[in-house]
Parts: C-alpha cells; structure tokens; sequence
C-alpha cells in the first residue's frame, strides 16, 4: 500500500478524524508539498529523511527548553507554578541526557555509558528469552482473547529494566508502571496541558521511589546496572546524586514506555501483513532486521525537536537563534527519497532498514537502542513462532499520543 496523495490542507493537525489511528497519510501529504512548513502553534517541522538526518546531527543546536524564544511563561514555569501550590519543589533545568546539551550532555552520557554498553545489555538477551517465554507460557493457557499490550508489551520492558537496575524486590511495580505512563504525558503538548496535576504528582511520587532505591543500593556490594551508575568514574568525576536521581528516573521512563509501542506497534503491523508475519514465524534469521523495519514502519517516537542557537538554514530557509524545529520521525522513515518507492509499505528483508531515525541521530542517539533492539528481537520473534496463527480480536486502542506513538491495548487470539 502506497501513501495516498496530497490532500488539499497541508499542515500538521492531529486533530483530523483518524490521525492517530494512521498519521501517515498525512505526513506523506505535508513531506511531498513542501521540505519545511511552520506549524500553527509556530514551530517549524521537517518531514524528509535528509533535513531531520541532518539537523539531528547539526552543531549549533540545542535540546534545552530555556533557548527556546517564546512568550508568555513556559511550560516548566507553568508547572513549577502548579507544584508550588501542590508543595512539591520546583523542576529546575533538567539533569537527564535527553534533555541538556554538551559539554553536560557529553559528560554526564560519558558515565551513564560505562554501566549501559551494548555488550552489558547483550548480556541480559537470555534473561529477557526467558521472561518471554514465562510469558508465553501463561498466555498457552488462556482460551479467550488475551490484551497484548497489557499481558506482554508492558510487563515484559518493566521487569527487564528492573531487574537491570536491581530494584528492591517487593516494590510495586505495578505503581511505578502507572507512574511512568502517566510522567511521559508531558512529551505530548496537548495531555500535557490537560493533565499537569497527575503528572506532578506521578513524579513527585516516582522521585521519592527512586531516590530510597539509589540510598538503599549505597549500602551494597552488588552486580547491576544502578551499581554501576553509582560507581561510574571518569578522572576523579562521578554522577551527582541529583544526576544520578535524573537518568534512572530516565532509564525508567524512555527504557519502558518506548519499547512497549516497539512490541505494540509492530505486533499491530504483523496483523495487517500476515505474509510478512508468517515470514517471521518461519525465518528467526529475520528477527533483527524485521525489528528495524518494524522501528521504521511505524515508529515508537514520531517526533524529536532542536532549538538553533545560531543562525540556520534549512532547504532554503533561514532558521533564527532560539527558534525551534520539529523533525517528524515517523514522516522521515517513510520518504521514499530514501527509502524507494514502497517506502510505506512493510517489508521485513529490507536492506536499509536500520537507517531509519527512530532512535535519532547524532549525539543525542538513544543510549538505550540496543535495549529496546534486544528486547524486540526476543518478545516478536518468540511470539510469532509459539503462535504462528495469531490473529486480531477486536479493534486495537490507539494512546492518542502524538509522540509517544502506541496502543492502550491490543485484543488478539492466539
């Protein structure tokens, strides 16, 4: 299926019948019409691989809200005005490496990397098989249609970065689920603004949860990841426990939620394409490039920002100090300047799929990419092969994040 032709309303708008179900058609509409278009709330976006590619990795740029020229307050001083009436401290400049630039960026990225490389995450591949088969293997029992949003694409990424981190055993993970869920709300503008009190409190409350763990943990000798971070050195420079506090809570939130709609959105995308799901049912080889072409399909992440710190210039266009720009991921991955001419079709032996962006670029790449790969790789792969004859059962619910791309829920029979 190609995407459908321009439509006569070019211009972002998540508010049209049916974009969350399938944002694509507009996307293609707004990437074929024009490189760079300003947003209605005054953004600029892109839409076409190479000007997000680009700019993703572009010197000169920021991630940090404070550069961003806007009037009125901001939306953090929005917030600090909620927390101080709810009693909660103020958020001062973010502490978290998504959020800050270099050199802090590359500093404080440089520790968290020594207790998060690709061999340590390889390690848990087994671990990981067995949590999914643990799964599965209640999932065999089930003679009704089971959520696999619920059953598999949420338990299975939370427990793996708890075990990761080495949490108190006899927390509520069920809690802290909910907490994350409801933090990474304030990605998306518009629940942003419909929610501020739950999120406060969900991050007040995921905080404190935190910060008992990181105590308790200082007084222990073991073998995990929040260890590590603890114990991360580089000439004589160590995580601030307020640093420290800012990643895990990070690892938390960017290490489940994202993988949730990885294995949500692309069991969904199976489902519309049951030869390239019997495919992978038949072919295990496959498992790491369908993982890629499933990120690039329909991508977890649809949308990342930089802020110019000085002047720019983008197809054309001059970009000034403090103005931001949006890159639209999900409309990048699908242009078929890139990606051919069945750029919106999913094909699970495609050559260049890992070149798609959903992770970003430059140095801002998610730290947590080869997680998320790993954990992809062993919750589809396994499930696709212990239930070849998988099938819907009812519509899917759509989070009606613009983002944060995902589902609520999934019904399938197995």
């Amino acid at each position: 299926m190609s995407d459908p032709a321009p439509t006569t309303v070019i211009g972002l708008n998540p508010f049209e019948p049916g974009f969350y179900d399938d944002p694509y058609a507009q996307y293609a509409a707004i990437r074929e019409a024009d490189a760079i278009s300003q947003t209605a709330l005054g953004p600029w976006l892109i839409t076409r691989w190479d000007d997000v590619h680009t700019l993703l990795r572009k010197p000169g740029t920021s991630v940090e809200d404070r550069n961003i020229s806007l009037e009125g307050p901001s939306r953090r001083e929005q917030m600090n005005e909620r927390r101080a009436a709810q009693g909660a401290p103020p958020i001062e400049r973010s502490l978290a490496i998504l959020n800050i630039d270099p050199p802090d960026h590359t500093r404080i990225r440089k520790l968290v990397a020594k207790a998060f490389t690709p061999r340590a995450v390889e390690r848990i591949r087994s671990t990981a098989g067995e949590q999914v088969d643990a799964i599965l293997d209640d999932l065999a029992g089930r003679s009704e249609p089971i959520d696999l949003i619920g059953e598999l694409a949420f338990p299975l990424p939370f427990a793996v970065i708890n075990d990761m981190l080495g949490m108190p055993e006899g927390g509520d993970t069920l809690q802290l689920r909910a907490w994350s869920h409801t933090i990474t709300q304030v990605l998306d503008p518009l629940l942003a603004m419909q929610h501020p009190d739950e999120i406060i409190d969900a991050s007040v409350n995921m905080r404190g949860v935190i910060a008992e763990a990181i105590a308790w943990k200082r007084t222990r000798d073991d073998d995990d990841l929040l260890t590590a971070m603890i114990e991360a050195e580089e000439g004589g420079d160590v995580l601030s426990d307020a640093e420290l506090l800012e990643n895990v809570m990070l690892l938390f939130l960017a290490g489940h939620e994202t993988t949730v709609n990885l294995i949500g959105n692309g069991v969904n995308a199976l489902l519309d394409h049951p030869e390239q799901l019997r495919r992978l049912a038949a072919d295990p080889s496959l498992d790491a490039n369908a993982v890629e072409e499933l990120l690039r399909f329909d991508s977890p992440v649809q949308f990342s920002r930089r802020i110019a710190l000085e002047p720019l210039e983008i197809a054309g266009v001059a970009i000034e100090p403090n103005e931001l720009v949006m890159t639209c991921l999900g409309a990048a991955n699908r242009d078929p300047r890139k990606f051919g001419p069945d750029a919106a079709e999913l094909r699970l032996d495609r050559a260049e799929a890992r070149e798609h962006v959903s992770f970003g670029s430059g140095v801002h790449h998610c730290l947590g990419a080869a997680l998320a790969r790993l954990e992809g790789q062993e919750a589809i792969g396994r499930l696709v092969r212990r239930f070849p004859d998988i099938d819907r059962a009812g519509a899917p619910t759509h989070n009606q994040r613009i983002v944060l791309r995902g589902y609520d829920d999934l019904p399938v029979s197995l």
